[in-house]
């Protein structure tokens, strides 16, 4: 199975794509840090403008990196929260026009949840106290 990530919580623009739940194929990220770091910290409505304008380049160099053709994605997974409004709805909007496009189911995720998954795409015998 592959899917296709996509993380737009705050000031950086994300997407991942993973095969059968551990193989990375592509993680793209590009960062605002340097637009921010002259006003001392992160503005909202300039993260999800500039979101705006580099999801769709961020998700064609993901499937360039990946070597995969769009047709191949079998789910769209996206950050609903929590985060920034203005910056998850570029994410949320991106993911449910990529979804009905492509003909595949779309599934919301955390963002805090997801920090925690994460781990276990290089680390495979992760004993956690508590299951989420």
């Amino acid at each position: 199975m592959i899917v296709l990530g996509i993380e737009t919580s705050c000031d950086e623009t994300g997407i991942g794509i993973v095969k059968d739940g551990r193989k990375v194929l592509a993680n793209m990220v590009v960062s605002s840090l340097k637009i921010h770091s002259k006003y001392g910290g992160v503005i909202p409505e300039i993260a999800s403008r500039l979101q705006l304008e580099s999801i769709a380049g961020v998700y064609c160099a993901a499937i360039k990196q990946a070597k995969i053709k769009p047709a191949e994605i079998d789910l769209i997974a996206v950050t609903n929260g929590p985060g920034l409004p203005g910056s998850l709805l570029v994410g949320v909007s991106f993911a449910k026009a990529l979804a009905l496009s492509l003909g595949k189911p779309i599934l919301g995720v955390n963002h805090v949840y997801s920090h925690i998954y994460a781990n276990m795409l290089c680390h495979h015998n992760i004993n956690f106290p508590a299951w989420l």
